[in-house]
């Protein structure tokens, strides 16, 4: 990676292929968003339907599935992210999308845990659309205005939560497996609208000059941008956020039938409002905060929500099962995520150069996906051999950390106001 004192910079495209690519760049994001969240209220349900009736490794099994899932996609980003910088992010978005069309077909059709478990490898293997994305946004978005961006991303990306489990949770009454088939055609979409109305938003003079096979290892890509003082503290706190965040997301449909006893439907309902708080959010309250107290503070404001969010989780689980109380938590942590996500995505892809904005998005997906990749199994685990409480209780350790640790870093300024070639330091 180039020095971050020599950060090139491309030229800006004219208007009307920048409001273009805008414009279909916010189609396609909230498109993946859609199918991915389709998914969500049923996985359980499938899963459950090739286990012995009662049996308690329910959410054992769902976090195996997630977590190999998550593996093939960190082995995968790196080199997907980079690729997007030497070709060019439409490439890398259709490759992408057509995997997660296999993938999710095979998922749906199943027949047995193995197939269901394949299903979940090819998706996860060309799991590469939303680093290219982002890195997309990077490309057509001034330094100075990423956050923003980001954050309006954001609040659209809402839209896709709000119908995403809706749909999931209403072609579940029809079969179960549907919504899984949803999601393919979703993705099929977003092949299609990408090879013939996308235009490629990275430049040839910007593009990396080559791939080497050393620099696209995950742990290497990882262990590099650690390395470098202006994304290190940020990393930290993003990999912190993550991993209750992943104990959440690939748990809770299992708590919500444990500790209240609903269906696929209500827990469609409950994510598609997450969907629509998310809107208000990152579509409304992040423009008041930013501007008025900084990003460094409303990303703590979002850290300390999501504390009281996951607390309430614990509640939940260990001394009071009623479903308001589950409804509370879970908004509370998905709102006040909205809070936190796009102030970091924008202070992160700020750090680096525009031939650089492939890798590091492939370097933070790697995070995730390393995060992913072992926080299901973990909260399956902590779930099911410990206690329900144990995933949201070590939550909360974990998010205050990130709290602790964020309020130390030191920003050189307001991250609306770094341009390319600075960055935060630790």
């Amino acid at each position: 990676m180039p020095s971050e004192s020599s950060l090139p910079a491309s030229p800006p495209p004219s208007p009307q292929a920048s409001r273009r690519a805008w414009f279909m760049l916010v189609t396609l994001t909230m498109l993946s968003v859609i199918g991915f969240t389709v998914v969500l209220p049923v996985m359980p349900f499938i899963v459950q339907d090739y286990l012995p009736h009662g049996d308690p490794n329910l959410a054992i099994w769902v976090g195996v599935l997630e977590g190999v899932n998550a593996l093939c996609a960190f082995l995968a980003a790196p080199f997907l992210g980079a690729l997007s910088d030497r070709v060019g992010r439409r490439q890398v978005i259709i490759i992408a999308s057509l995997g997660a069309v296999v993938g999710y077909l095979v998922f749906g059709f199943g027949g047995a845990l193995w197939i269901l478990l394949l299903g979940r490898i090819i998706q996860g293997i060309t799991a590469g659309d939303m680093p290219a994305l982002f890195a997309y946004t990077a490309d057509i978005t001034p330094a100075k205005d990423r956050a923003k961006r980001f954050g309006l991303l954001g609040a659209l990306n809402g839209v896709g939560f709000m119908i995403g489990p809706a749909l999931g949770g209403l072609l579940s009454a029809i079969d179960i497996r549907l919504p899984v088939f949803a999601t393919a055609a979703v993705a099929l979409l977003v092949a299609i609208l990408s090879i013939f109305l996308l235009p490629e938003s990275l430049t040839p003079e910007s593009r990396s000059p080559k791939l080497t096979l050393e620099e696209l290892h995950p742990v290497k890509v990882m262990s590099d941008a650690f390395r470098r003082p202006g994304l290190r503290g940020l990393l930290l706190v993003f990999a912190l956020m993550m991993i209750p965040f992943a104990f959440f997301t690939n748990n809770f449909s299992v708590l919500a039938i444990d500790s209240v006893g609903w269906s696929a439907a209500q827990i469609g309902f409950l994510v598609a409002v997450i969907g629509v708080l998310d809107i208000a959010v990152q579509g409304g309250l992040l423009a008041v905060l930013l501007p008025r107290i900084g990003e460094k503070k409303t990303i703590v404001i979002g850290i300390l929500g999501q504390a009281v969010g996951c607390a309430s989780l614990v509640i939940l689980a260990s001394v009071l099962a009623q479903p308001w109380l589950l409804i509370v938590g879970v908004l509370m942590f998905g709102a006040s995520q909205g809070l936190t996500q796009a102030p970091l995505d924008g202070l992160i892809s700020s750090s680096v150069g525009d031939d650089e904005q492939g890798r590091v998005a492939g370097a933070l997906q790697a995070v995730g996906f390393a995060i992913q990749m072992v926080a299901p199994i973990v909260a399956g685990l902590l779930y099911s051999g410990i206690a329900h409480v144990a995933p949201y209780l070590l939550g909360v350790i974990f998010i205050l950390a990130a709290a602790v640790l964020f309020s130390r870093l030191t920003l050189p300024r307001r991250a609306s106001e770094i341009p390319v070639g600075e960055s935060a330091v630790l």
